[in-house]
């Protein structure tokens, strides 16, 4: 994506000639759900220091608070979206299609691709990104062929792991945390076997992406909360989530690690935990000045009390950005930078 910065004028007129977009009472916010938490807290904040309503936050996924937020311009759709990934350029598409044209996307910090487990594991979880394809995945490589997956219990992919059926509790499709675990866990797991990396990483996009559907991986929607309970449920069960969802439960949960390195805010913020992911929103800029108090709510969502280190998103898990760029954020989100596809 390449960015042009509208001028106060400019955004006024967008703002006066926005005539689909009639003033509704509440600001209304959709998207994933790993980013509902950070963005729940910014609504409870801005109730409580405003004197605007607190905005209506809903856990819709990346993919629809996508389709929400593209559908069009006007008090029928949301003013903002939460995604655990970038916009696609099939997204982008979809809202300019639909007249929402001026859009700011804004980096709000980072998370970890959490795999948790309960505190009442007895194993100590070391997992490798090879572990976890093998796990996972519909089809590996068995006997030189592309196969569906025989691996029924964890010891069957290595005896030093428990002997336990497999069994993950994971986001649906439309999810940004499943696009992003598919990206830098399975392709990347997948890449690490010799024998396909041989292939290339066209080849294991193609092959390695889809996951098992015959019972160990379940997919558990696009509430995170269901996947906490049912590990707690179950000891033997792994839950993936983002990191905000181990970090309130780390009283019952633990993280599986990854190639010897556990999340934490720390080796997140570093990329020494490496299934990382940056964290986005993005705000339709034609709502601005139309919904009463949407500029004001963009502004304290980006403010050091809410993004900055020992801000309240990072006391729900959220990893902060560097000083510049976490700066820069701030910048583009208070003054409408509009996003434009190359």
């Amino acid at each position: 994506m390449s960015f042009t910065k509208l001028s106060v004028s400019a955004l006024a007129l967008v703002a006066v000639s926005a005539t689909t977009a009639t003033a509704r009472d509440e600001i209304r916010v959709v998207g994933s759900s790993t980013v509902f938490p950070y963005s729940q807290a910014a609504a409870e904040q801005f109730g409580n220091i405003s004197d605007f309503p607190a905005p209506i936050v809903e856990s819709t996924g990346t993919g629809g608070g996508m389709k929400l937020f593209c559908g069009g311009i006007g008090e029928a759709h949301p003013d903002l979206t939460g995604a655990s990934r970038a916009m696609k350029g099939s997204e982008y598409e979809l809202c300019v299609s639909n007249g929402v044209t001026d859009i700011t996307e804004v980096q709000i910090g980072s998370d970890g691709l959490s795999i948790a487990v309960s505190r009442d594991s007895a194993f100590d979880w070391n997992l490798t990104e090879a572990q976890v394809y093998l796990g996972l995945a519909a089809e590996v490589m068995v006997d030189g062929e592309l196969a569906a997956n025989p691996h029924m219990k964890w010891s069957d992919i290595d005896a030093s792991l428990p002997d336990v059926a497999i069994l993950a509790y994971g986001p649906p499709p439309t999810s940004g945390t499943r696009d992003a675990f598919v990206e830098l866990a399975m392709v990347d797991g997948c890449l690490d076997i010799p024998e396909i990396n041989e292939k290339g990483k066209d080849w294991a996009e193609a092959n390695c992406a889809r996951m098992r559907q015959d019972g160990p991986f379940v997919e558990a929607g696009e509430n995170d909360n269901l996947i906490v309970q049912r590990l707690q449920a179950d000891e033997s069960a792994l839950g993936i989530f983002g990191y905000s969802f181990l970090y309130e439960n780390r009283d019952t949960l633990k993280a599986v690690a990854i190639e010897g390195v556990a999340p934490s805010f720390e080796t997140i913020e570093s990329g020494e935990y490496d299934i990382s992911r940056p964290l986005f929103f993005y705000v339709k800029n034609a709502h601005r000045g139309v919904i009463p108090g949407l500029q004001e709510f963009v502004e304290e969502y980006t403010s050091e009390d809410a993004m900055g280190p020992g801000g309240y998103l990072s006391e729900r898990g959220m990893v902060p950005l560097g000083d510049a760029t976490r700066a820069a954020a701030h910048e583009a989100a208070v003054n409408a930078v509009n996003m434009v596809a190359k």
